[in-house]
């Protein structure tokens, strides 16, 4: 009967109201961070929650907050459902089902007499504002966010942030190759040049890049060869990834690419300051120079410690902890936000598929430490 006046007091008529949609059409974009509070503090953070722990960022609450939930609406003491907690907005949500959620569907419908909020009040939710309502429901409705909503939203900060043409880019990595002469004979459909400005100091580079298919050819040999040498160097002492880092021939060292979600986890759990170093790290017995490590626990720079400025690393085989931060991907790189870069730290301590002796060393003692206030972080 509450719900029947809610519509009653709501009903709207007219045909400027007919000719209304509220209809989400876009499709929905998973990256975009969707959680149900305005401030999240992420897993793992430091004793005291520093600027690199805290996610602020519009919510699910703060939008039902700001377009429903006033004294004459669905506020305390307004129209019911009450929606100023928690609890009072899930009764109207369907975890992991937005189409079958009243929430949403009262967001987004084109029958105006259901439509919230009332058309007559002249405000609709943004795309990005539905958008944040969907995903939050689809991935669960969750009072906390979980790796559902860390996932998606740190693997493209890291991707659009950090892999543009003359940074850690695919095709900018392996036309590198090509220049040194090193992928053998190639075709003018293989690879494209452009060339960079940098606005700052007016230097200029010239860039090759590889082009599909020759593109994806090459990078899937080398990153196939990367993981099959690092999951069983002995077995295959003779095998050295692809040979262009294992050749008497110059080195061409290039920023390690991080395209996808598949580049960003080999990057994690094998840098690329240990598998394409930039000078000779060993020579054998006939001369032949290496520029590749065997070990990559001996690393002493990783994903998270490139990112977060707050944090210093451990090398999982030393143990022994770096003096001074390093950060490079958060100010140089992509120019990563405080909260985008505990996005990122809540994705890596939540992701299964990154091993556990990448968070927290080889015997759970911990490698990453807080410089503030020297909190090691352990299981």
């Amino acid at each position: 009967m509450l719900f029947s006046l809610l519509l009653v007091q709501c009903k709207k008529d007219g045909t400027n109201a007919s000719g209304i949609s509220r209809a989400f059409v876009n499709t929905p974009d998973s990256t975009l961070f969707s959680p149900f509070y305005d401030s999240t503090v992420v897993p793992y953070a430091d004793t005291k929650p520093g600027i690199n722990d805290i996610v602020v960022t519009k919510s699910v609450r703060s939008i039902i907050r700001n377009n429903c939930v006033s004294a004459g609406c669905h506020g305390g003491g307004g129209v019911k459902p009450y929606l100023d907690s928690y609890e009072s907005v899930m009764t109207m949500v369907t975890p992991g089902n937005p189409e079958a959620s009243q929430l949403f569907q009262l967001v987004t419908t084109s029958d105006l007499n259901k439509a919230m909020p009332p058309v007559n009040y002249g405000v609709d939710l943004t795309v990005s504002e539905k958008n944040i309502i969907y995903n939050w429901i689809k991935n669960g409705a969750k009072p906390n966010p979980g790796i559902e909503d860390y996932r998606p939203a740190a693997i493209a900060l890291i991707g659009i942030g950090c892999s543009s043409g003359n940074c850690h880019n695919q095709a900018t990595a392996s036309g590198a190759w090509a220049r040194k002469g090193l992928l053998g004979a190639l075709t003018t459909t293989d690879s494209s040049t452009f060339i960079f400005t940098n606005q700052t100091s007016g230097s200029v580079t010239t860039y090759s890049q590889l082009k599909n298919p020759k593109l994806t050819s090459v990078w899937t040999a080398y990153k196939d060869s990367v993981k099959k040498f690092y999951s069983d160097t002995l077995a295959n002492a003779s095998f050295r990834p692809y040979k262009i880092f294992a050749t008497p021939v110059s080195a061409s060292s290039t920023r390690g690419p991080l395209n996808t979600y598949d580049d960003i986890l080999m990057d994690v759990m094998y840098p690329k300051s240990i598998r394409s170093n930039s000078s000779v790290v060993f020579t054998d017995g006939n001369g032949k120079s290496f520029y590749v490590k065997g070990d990559p626990l001996i690393a002493t720079s990783s994903m998270l410690s490139r990112v977060d400025t707050t944090i210093l690393l451990a090398a999982p085989r030393t143990k022994v902890f770096a003096t001074k931060n390093q950060g490079d991907m958060s100010y140089s790189d992509g120019g990563l936000k405080p909260s985008e870069i505990a996005i990122i730290k809540g994705w890596y301590f939540g992701d299964p598929n990154i091993p556990a002796v990448w968070k927290f060393g080889t015997d759970g003692a911990g490698i990453f430490k807080y410089t503030y206030s020297g909190k090691i972080i352990t299981k």
